[in-house]
């Protein structure tokens, strides 16, 4: 018996290349069986799980500006959903061309089932787009699942290195709220690849705001997740040894305050250590305290 990994029905490598050379055609302006109409653009809707879920509003208004000069230039491609339009590819050139006022937009209308959409707007958005590094791991993600991609396979078809892939779907491990940051633009894929680094959740996320309030670049930012990985060891070094009692008012503190808090007990007298990082989040400990 074939010890071969047995694919489902249209999965693989062939069938994403075969997807995305159909994608091509279907962008390409000089493919003579694209019949391109005119819409109006109220009858259309975007495509509630397409992989952008982010949309730049300066990049849109030059866009917007842009179209009001030259009008749109490449068609956006719809599918006939009850009495409207969904979006397959192209919600960007949509919505600007809603902010730049037009009426009606350029659209090519195919009948693509929700599967078939639903590779087209991926693979589009992956090849054709500027997805930020979150939105373009899960569409990686999405990739594999759908069509059974090794990460090697995955980036022969979009034309990325395996590293590159693994890399970057690497990120969805990092804590939720690190996550977040990337796809806001706090961090970027550089700094979430450095604090991967870090294992523990909480710890994870106090480096990502340190960095995001220091304004730390890469290079910096290796530099601090050292510094917080060797204080981990040390902390728990001396948890080992701490009284339950004290780590548990050290807690207390610390959800309290919203940042680390270490307490050193002496014989006769002791401290109370709590961390700030940067002028505001000091201002916000000093309301805290004097309230």
């Amino acid at each position: 018996m074939s010890s071969t990994k047995k694919r489902g029905l249209g999965k693989g490598l062939s069938a994403l290349i075969a997807d995305k050379a159909a994608v091509d055609t279907l962008l390409s302006n000089e493919n003579p069986d694209v019949i391109i109409e005119k819409l109006n653009i109220d009858l259309i809707t975007p495509k509630e799980d397409q992989p952008r879920q982010y949309f730049d509003d300066n990049a849109l208004k030059e866009l917007a500006e842009s179209i009001k000069e030259n009008g749109v230039i490449q068609p956006i491609i719809v599918r006939k959903v009850d009495e409207s339009y969904q979006i397959v590819a192209g919600e960007r050139r949509w919505r600007a061309s809603k902010s730049a006022g037009l009426k009606e937009i350029p659209a090519i209308i195919r009948s693509f089932d929700e599967e078939e959409a639903a590779k087209i707007s991926l693979i589009e958005n992956v090849q054709r787009e500027n997805l930020n590094p979150i939105e373009e791991a899960i569409a990686y993600k999405k990739l594999m699942d759908d069509y059974s991609l090794t990460h090697e396979e995955l980036g022969q078809a979009v034309g990325k290195s395996r590293a590159y892939v693994s890399n970057s779907m690497r990120l969805l491990n990092l804590d939720e709220k690190v996550v977040e940051y990337i796809k806001d633009g706090k961090l970027t894929s550089g700094h979430g690849k450095v604090l991967l680094g870090i294992k523990d959740s909480d710890e994870q996320l106090d480096t990502a705001e340190r960095i995001i309030n220091l304004n730390l670049n890469v290079r910096d930012t290796e530099a601090e997740v050292k510094k917080t990985k060797k204080k981990s060891k040390i902390k728990t070094k001396r948890k080992s040894n701490k009284d339950p009692y004290l780590i548990d008012l050290e807690d207390n503190l610390m959800r309290s305050l919203g940042t680390k808090v270490n307490l050193l007990i002496g014989n006769k007298k002791g401290k109370i250590e709590i961390e700030y990082y940067g002028e505001d989040d000091l201002e916000r400990l000093i309301d805290l305290l004097t309230r």
